[in-house]
């Protein structure tokens, strides 16, 4: 993919409003020049997260979680930096521009866009299609029936496909869109005889779209029960895969990163009817199996996934499998217990005695108790085995202790444990003797691991105690913070701080950056060199808080010319020598610079 131009990432990011950004995810109140609230990053009761909205940066003193308005929108929106770029453009409407890039990278580019420009204005049309024609009258009533308001509807811009069997086809050349454009979008087949037509035909439209937003194809459900296929999706192309796509996702993902936690259910409305409850987390998955491509996008969102299937065999086994499909990533499955016979949709739509208000209550109820995937998977095994004779309860056994076996040391397995051998009628002793001896489901965690934070490595639920930083290294710091915060006496004293003040190369580049950039330390700056980007970005936020005076600054350039003075006078005398009486007079004399501006020496 070809870079953007540093006047386009310029302009984005001066375009964003961060403060708008974060407050998606937390509550940011005015602190002087700054904003402060509790870190998205980490789990905390005292704010210590805060963003300069002016530079467009952030940074925790709790987890030391930090950044631009891009890395966090690539932290908490799973997106790459392009994406990000894009994402930010479209939002607040400036226009990209980008590198020379090769001609055939370009085309493939510019014909993807195409593909989404036309399902785009098929979208669009299928909306007016459902809310103006005759024809959509009971598509209409029927979404009423399930309970779905129009502002739901035309919120994830659900519509109708006319019967017709060339809508599609004619509209789209209408708009200047070659047939095999429409073929390559999923919109319009090839019939047998040669001819063209619609792909959708009299069918409720929900567009499917990726994460930024962008549609990639259709889900069409029929209303007619003498068609065969219920729902029938966009065929598998350039845009649309079926494995790598999360319904709502792009509605969702903010709420995703909010609350902690993504709820997955199976259709698409019961993700309308999520929404339309105030469950804004839920995303679909279009069926009952999830793919490791849908674990592994909803694992850039989220730790936590609950899954709100149906409690048919087919749903319970679905969420068997999704143990396997999440071996080895970093998400931690949980089960809602759904009703049998009783779907997300329909539980939220019926309302009962209390009303639309009890019903979302009674299923948020229900996401708040799901159950730890091992321990439905043992419930389901018991619930599933012949426990009325002696050898369907041994068979019981085996299989429930290998899920054990898997399971950490923790007080839920010990519990579980016991409530097995009660299911069984067993001896607590023997179940644990056998749990000891199986070999275990060694697929992965059964708890995951911590996920690490941006660019420091947070954890995520819980700050990481970070790397300390050395006197050396906080005197230097300081110092270049101070140097951003004062550029025009900065410009003078780094000319005088040399590489062998400082701790390392990635400090020495940071001096040479700024040195030529002081006066708009984020401009222009590569966004592949992460170290010296994530040093400067922390030295703009130090900026905010460090005094700048001409004597603050003096100080610390001469306690890091001791501190150089001190280390050469160390080397000497590890070589078994004198101390040089050169090195012991400028140090003399420095120790009385800092004497004379109020330091300690």
């Amino acid at each position: 993919m070809s870079r953007f131009t540093s006047d386009t990432i310029e302009r984005v990011r001066d375009s964003a409003d961060f403060v708008e950004i974060v407050s998606a995810y937390t509550d940011l109140r005015r602190a002087g020049d700054r904003y402060t609230g509790l870190c998205p990053f980490h789990e905390e009761r005292t704010p210590s997260f805060s963003v300069n909205a002016a530079e467009k940066l952030y940074y925790c003193f709790g987890c030391e979680a930090h950044g631009d308005v891009f890395t966090f929108v690539m932290e908490k929106e799973g997106l790459a930096f392009a994406d990000a770029v894009e994402n930010l453009a479209d939002r607040y409407g400036v226009e990209v521009e980008r590198e020379q890039e090769d001609a055939r990278v370009e085309e493939a580019r510019k014909r993807r866009s195409r593909l989404g420009e036309a399902l785009e204005r098929a979208a669009t049309y299928y909306v007016e299609f459902l809310w103006q024609a005759d024809e959509a009258r009971k598509a209409r009533e029927y979404l009423e029936g399930r309970g779905l308001g129009e502002d739901v509807l035309r919120e994830f811009g659900v519509g109708y496909a006319p019967s017709a069997w060339d809508t599609i086809v004619v509209r789209g050349q209408q708009a200047g869109f070659e047939v095999p454009e429409l073929a390559g979008a999923g919109l319009v087949k090839k019939g047998q005889k040669g001819g063209f037509y619609d792909h959708f035909r009299a069918r409720i439209m929900f567009p499917i779209r990726d994460a930024r937003g962008r549609i990639q194809g259709f889900g069409g459900r029929t209303l007619s029960a003498e068609v065969p296929a219920k729902y029938v999706n966009s065929p598998e192309g350039e845009l649309y895969r079926k494995k790598r796509t999360v319904y709502a996702i792009d509605r969702a993902r903010r709420q995703i990163a909010k609350s902690g936690r993504a709820v997955v259910v199976e259709g698409y409305t019961d993700v309308l009817a999520a929404h339309q409850a105030g469950i804004e987390e839920t995303v679909a998955v279009m069926g009952t199996a999830i793919t490791p491509q849908q674990v592994q996008l909803l694992a850039q969102h989220t730790e936590e996934i609950v899954l709100a299937l149906d409690a048919d065999r087919a749903g319970r086994e679905a969420m068997l499998r999704a143990q396997r499909v999440a071996s080895g990533k970093r998400v931690r499955l949980r089960v809602a217990a759904m009703p049998a016979g009783e779907d997300p949709a329909d539980m939220l739509s019926s309302g009962g005695s209390g009303g639309a208000d009890a019903a979302a209550e009674r299923f948020r109820g229900i996401v708040e108790a799901a159950d730890e995937l091992p321990v439905f998977h043992v419930r389901t095994l018991l619930d599933d085995g012949d426990l009325e004779t002696p050898p369907g309860r041994d068979r019981a056994l085996d299989e429930v202790v290998t899920v054990l076996a898997a399971m950490p040391d923790s007080i839920t397995r010990e519990e579980l444990a016991r409530e097995i051998a009660d299911r069984l009628g067993a001896d607590p002793a023997l179940v644990k003797r056998r749990m000891s001896s199986a070999p275990g489901e060694r697929d992965g965690p059964a708890t995951p691991p911590p996920r690490k934070g941006p660019a420091d490595g947070a954890a995520q639920g819980q700050a990481a105690a970070p790397r300390p930083l050395s006197s050396r290294e906080r005197r230097e710091r300081a110092l270049l913070a101070m140097c951003i915060a004062s550029p025009a006496e900065g410009k003078k004293l780094l000319a005088r701080l040399t590489d062998e003040h400082l701790s390392g190369p990635t400090s020495v580049r940071a001096r040479d950056w700024l040195a030529q950039h002081l006066d708009d330390p984020m401009g222009g700056i590569d966004r592949e060199d992460e170290e010296l980007l994530s040093l400067v970005q922390r030295l703009v936020v130090d900026a905010d808080r460090e005094p700048a005076s001409a004597a603050a600054m003096e100080i610390n350039l001469l306690e890091l010319e001791l501190a150089m003075l001190e280390r050469r006078i160390e080397v000497a005398v590890s070589g078994g020598g004198d101390a040089p009486a050169d090195l012991q007079r400028q140090r003399a004399n420095v120790a009385e610079k800092i004497a004379r501006q109020g330091g300690v020496s």
